[in-house]
């Protein structure tokens, strides 16, 4: 390795690394895998974002209602949901992060916790670190206000028999948050930088100001009125964008793009690595990264075993081919075709799928799905939004031109631990 290798790749840190046998390096000296930490991660200012349980959003939803305990349960009932059974799902959240908080204090760290809907920009500058308590959903909005890429985001599953929890911890961790804690000190992880997605905006009306969709349960006509709400309140500084205009957020996982409206066709162009623009109509359209491959974009278009049947048994049909159609050969194809859907997290490139595309003498679909390094989408849409994570909703309407790349300093820099 030369040194100026092993230069740019200790520039993303401020802790040392070494590099390992597992290693090796992009042209730009960008690490592709995981790498280990050589000295332990030992920071003094921990940020702890929680996420907010269904039981405080429930209370929350009515609290200019001014409900009582007991009219919330009745109502809750009239819904089909327990009562006890959200309190219970809360106090299990709220143990498991005062299992985290306290552990980080034993190290003399100092912490603060922030509500997800308090966790803003001041709070990453002021953190040395921030752990993401909650779910997935928690740990893509604390990533979309992080533009340092040596600012590490451990996440947390407080609630791992309820979430999933794939960008987070193993989840033996969230009972010993402390053994953690120890293999961070010892420098028995590995780092990880993820690619994320960078968007530009440019063209007429466009409005770079994003809608929070996270704290919200909008319906489409309310999500329709609060993007003209930003658009009008911007009116004035609002112009023309002849030079893109980059948006303040980068995606970790996908973006999706079409009409608000799911049964309405969505219209755009699009140009996949600079090549030809060609017209669409479709359900919409979905870009993700590694991260993301294996989330909603794995389920657009994976593959079910009788679908891999009901194709292999044509084909033996027209080609004459001797083909098995045991039960194995028919799991091995799916499994097979199912897993080149995904790919590392930091791989520097993005999928992209067109959701149910329309075909006719005016529409082509000449790839409806497959890897690219950068897009350029042209909105012919009318009443259209690309969403961020699922978090993050910006107007694209007709006009309006959205490209999608990746930059190395937009990396997300996460933990691995076995």
């Amino acid at each position: 390795m030369t040194s100026w290798t092993l230069r740019n790749f200790l520039s993303h840190g401020n802790a040392a690394v070494s590099c390992c046998s597992r290693l090796y390096f992009h042209q730009t000296g960008v690490c592709k895998v995981a790498c280990q930490a050589e000295t332990g991660f030992k920071p003094s200012k921990v940020a702890v974002v929680t996420k907010t349980t269904r039981y405080e959003f429930e209370q929350q939803r009515y609290f200019y209602a001014e409900l009582s305990e007991e009219e919330l349960k009745q109502l809750l009932a009239l819904k089909g949901s327990s009562y006890f059974g959200l309190l219970e799902r809360h106090n299990i959240h709220t143990h498991n992060v005062g299992h985290i908080v306290d552990n980080l204090q034993k190290e003399g760290i100092e912490v603060r916790v922030v509500k997800r809907r308090e966790y803003d920009e001041d709070t990453v500058r002021w953190a040395d670190a921030i752990v993401s308590a909650g779910g997935d959903g928690t740990m893509l909005l604390v990533a979309s206000k992080v533009f340092d890429k040596n600012k590490p985001v451990i996440a947390v599953n407080t609630d791992p028999e309820r979430s999933e929890g794939h960008l987070c911890l193993p989840v033996r961790y969230t009972h010993a948050f402390s053994d953690a804690l120890q293999k961070l000190r010892k420098g028995d992880f590995s780092w990880q930088w993820r690619q994320r997605i960078r968007m530009h905006l440019e063209g007429t009306g466009i409005n770079p100001t994003p809608v929070d969709l996270h704290e919200q349960q909008l319906s489409l006509e309310q999500h329709s009125k609060a993007h003209r709400v930003t658009t009008e309140a911007q009116r004035s500084a609002t112009h023309n964008y002849t030079t893109p205009c980059l948006l303040p957020v980068r995606g970790l996982n996908e973006i999706f793009i079409g009409e608000s409206l799911s049964s309405r066709a969505s219209y755009y162009e699009i140009s996949i690595d600079d090549g030809p623009w060609e017209k669409q109509k479709s359900s919409g359209l979905s870009i993700c990264t590694g991260t993301g491959s294996k989330a909603w974009s794995y389920n657009i278009n994976k593959l079910v075993a009788q679908a891999v049947e009901d194709v292999l048994r044509i084909g033996k049909t027209k080609t004459g081919l001797n083909i098995p159609l045991n039960q194995e050969v028919i799991e091995s194809v799916t499994e097979a075709y199912n897993e080149s859907l995904i790919f590392s997290p930091e791989e520097k490139k993005v999928f992209f799928s067109v959701r149910e595309p329309i075909v006719n003498r005016v529409f082509s679909n000449s790839r409806q799905r497959g890897f690219a390094s950068k897009l350029c989408v042209r909105s012919r849409c009318w009443d259209a939004c690309m969403v961020v994570d699922g978090g993050t909703s910006f107007e694209f309407n007709d006009g309006a031109i959205a490209t999608i790349s990746l930059h190395n300093e937009d990396l997300l820099r996460t933990v691995i631990l076995d």
